[in-house]
């Protein structure tokens, strides 16, 4: 694992809102993995400073978003949704909506999408950060996700409770079966460092 570089002016750091200087708390604990990492830990930073709705919606080009990969305490599973909108297995995850605690609004959203309150945090900064593209929709236009995500851990006999509005699924799913699911390549590098991680 690399150590985060990221050297930000105090003076630029106090030029914006309190919110946008609590996510920099957060993006400043990523763990970076490598250089692929520490390109997107750049690219984040520059997006939090140049854009001030940043954790809104009202921001269409792009906007933050949090999400969760939860793993059973044995490490073999991995808790996914089938995404409705999306029409694929993703992690739990969502809009910050404002929030600038990516954390919670991550917790929030596994609860939200699955029923899962109880989770213990195995890394307390990002584990991964993601940079992916939401199609045109409705009245919203195409638009970028700026995901961060953590690394959590649940008990694996928790039964998900399928929010029917926002998944057709919920369930766990063994770690080296992700790839028959046609998940992507967002999925698929975060799991590949958490098998790495047993």
């Amino acid at each position: 694992m690399l150590k985060p570089v990221i050297k930000i002016d105090m003076k630029r750091r106090m030029s914006i809102d309190f919110p946008r200087r609590t996510v920099l708390g957060f993006l400043e604990i990523s763990h970076l993995f490598d250089e692929r990492d520490r390109r997107e830990l750049e690219t984040f930073v520059e997006f939090v400073f140049d854009h001030p709705d940043c954790l809104r919606r009202s921001d269409l080009e792009g906007h933050l978003t949090a999400s969760a990969f939860v793993i059973d305490r044995e490490r073999k599973h991995l808790l996914l949704i089938h995404h409705k909108a999306l029409d694929r297995w993703l992690q739990p995850g969502g809009h910050a909506d404002g929030d600038p605690d990516l954390m919670n609004v991550a917790r929030w959203e596994v609860f939200e999408e699955t029923g899962l309150r109880d989770l213990d945090p195995i890394l307390h900064g990002p584990f991964d950060l993601d940079i992916h593209s939401i199609p045109k929709r409705a009245d919203v236009p195409a638009h970028l996700h700026y995901d961060v995500r953590f690394l959590f851990e649940a008990d694996g006999s928790f039964v998900p409770k399928v929010n029917k509005r926002e998944a057709h699924q919920a369930a766990w799913v063994p770690l080296p079966d992700l790839a028959g699911l046609g998940v992507d390549e967002s999925v698929l590098r975060p799991a590949r460092r958490i098998a790495a991680l047993r």
